[in-house]
């Protein structure tokens, strides 16, 4: 019988695989799922046809779609704090201080971060149709720090050594720790910006459009791109999934089919 065993990690291989290859599956199962949705999802732009059928719909209001437009502020946009010439209508700004500390069991020292600050600002904005210089039509975006989506851009980082100095020096000879570095860094929603948003609409007055969060608990999402790209990222996602279920399934049969092979052909000889 001693013949017929077969290397434990080609075991370890084959199980590996195929349990690789389910995962893979069922997520790209529930990312076509997600991928369903989201086409289903309306898709307008800020424009006289919006407008129309806001007026036909119950209420004025339409409970989830999504709105592309351009990012414009309704007064004065937001200055960069350390970019000449940029401008946002949401700004985050953070700090955070980068030590070391000696660690006596390992005999190293190891990192941390600690004392962040951050600072957030906002005004007022509106989605415009792309390409339109003169427009009367818009969607204002209400509340947008609500809105979930990595929706900011970053557009200034620096990291400042700290300066060895005496009171450094003391520090680490008194508690085992010193300062490495201080981190800055700015984000913003930039003025100009495609954004695409998902979330309830609303037709207020005739003409005034406002994309709000949506009353029946379903996510108000900003995204950083236009619809077609937005839906390109989750198709190519989808892809991934699909060959990577592929690949290892195939793997997987292929580690099989040689043990069988190889398990055939044996007993074959014994049987010579």
């Amino acid at each position: 019988m001693s013949d017929f065993t077969v290397n434990p990690l080609v075991l370890l291989g084959i199980g590996s695989s195929f349990a690789f290859s389910g995962v893979f599956y069922h997520l790209y199962q529930e990312k076509k799922k997600e991928l369903k949705k989201l086409k289903e999802i309306p898709i307008f732009k800020p424009d006289q046809h919006l407008v129309r059928v806001l007026k036909a719909s119950p209420h004025k209001r339409l409970q989830y779609v999504a709105v592309e437009g351009l990012v414009q502020a309704d007064g004065e946009p937001l200055p960069s704090r350390f970019v000449p010439r940029c401008f946002g209508v949401i700004q985050k700004v953070s700090e955070e201080e980068h030590w070391k500390y000696w660690n006596s069991v390992t005999r190293t020292w190891n990192s941390r971060t600690m004392n962040k600050k951050e600072s957030s600002n906002s005004v007022p904005f509106s989605l415009v149709s792309p390409g339109a210089y003169i427009n009367d039509l818009y969607v204002k975006v209400q509340n947008p720090l609500e809105a979930s989506g990595s929706y900011l851009e970053r557009v200034y980082y620096k990291l400042k050594r700290a300066e060895e100095g005496l009171v450094n020096m003391m520090l680490q000879g008194l508690n085992g720790e010193k300062p490495v570095a201080m981190a800055e860094s700015e984000e913003l929603l930039r003025v100009g910006t495609v954004l695409t948003g998902f979330g309830e609409v609303v037709l207020e007055g005739g003409q005034v459009m406002r994309l709000q969060a949506p009353q029946d608990g379903r996510k108000f999402i900003l995204v950083p791109s236009d619809h077609k790209s937005f839906i390109d990222r989750h198709e190519s996602s989808a892809d991934m999934w699909k060959a990577l279920t592929a690949l290892t399934g195939l793997t997987g049969a292929s580690l099989l089919a040689a043990v069988i092979y190889n398990l055939v052909g044996k007993q074959d000889d014994r049987s010579k």
